[in-house]
């Protein structure tokens, strides 16, 4: 008889999350080849913006971690985050600063942030799991749909998130996480069990407000042609 895993319970919690993130306008527009120009833009640029947050998150997740092997993980991840995913925003984009972080980017990368200051590291792991998990199981879906890459108008980065390596960094913080909860008291796989939902719900907030071109309702926007 196979048990499951804390992981496993959080897949489970977050089912409703994950059906609404795949429904969603941006994410079939992405996947089929139909999203405007425009919205893959912003998204990007929002990206862009939210990586570097991202990334020290998990620097964070770095400095608190408890074995030299996730040390050298969440290390890694954030210099990936910052070098590696970032050069694919940058060849769409021509001047990220030229773009005002939205109010959901801000708010996704404030509540990590916060996680990564106030919190411990188990409750960080899980904060930080669905960039990881669900980016990746939505660009499964992605890949599927899209066909060939190289004919797709979007296949660089459904490539990205869909490859074997992203998957294996994503089993690899999924471990981290089941380790984490294993040895957690109860109180703290709580919070682990918050974090995951939170982030995650975020994630579905993050894809809808590059669907509707969200912008700050009392600030001009900081979008200049160059930038499109």
């Amino acid at each position: 008889m196979t048990t499951e895993s804390f992981c496993d319970e959080l897949w489970t919690a977050t089912a409703e999350i994950r059906a609404a993130i795949d429904k969603l306008p941006f994410v079939t527009g992405l996947g089929d080849g139909t999203l405007d120009r425009e919205k893959f833009v912003y998204y990007l640029a929002q990206d862009a913006h939210y990586l570097r947050d991202y990334a020290r998150a998990l620097a964070s997740a770095a400095a608190k971690a408890d074995r030299p092997q996730d040390i050298a993980f969440f290390a890694k991840s954030a210099h990936d985050a910052v070098v590696v995913e970032s050069s694919l925003h940058e060849s769409n984009v021509v001047d990220v600063d030229a773009w005002t972080p939205s109010p959901t980017c801000t708010g996704y990368t404030s509540y990590l942030l916060s996680v990564a200051h106030t919190q411990g590291y188990a409750e960080l792991a899980a904060a930080v799991l669905p960039c990881f998990w669900i980016y990746a199981e939505v660009g499964k879906g992605l890949l599927e749909q899209a066909g060939d890459l190289a004919a797709h108008p979007y296949g660089d980065w459904i490539g990205t998130y869909a490859d074997e390596e992203f998957e294996a960094a994503t089993e690899h913080a999924r471990q981290i996480v089941n380790r984490l909860a294993e040895q957690a008291d109860p109180a703290t796989r709580a919070r682990m069990r918050t974090a995951y939902t939170t982030a995650s719900t975020w994630e579905w907030m993050f894809w809808d407000a590059a669907w509707r071109l969200e912008a700050w309702p009392f600030a001009a926007a900081s979008v200049t042609e160059d930038a499109k």
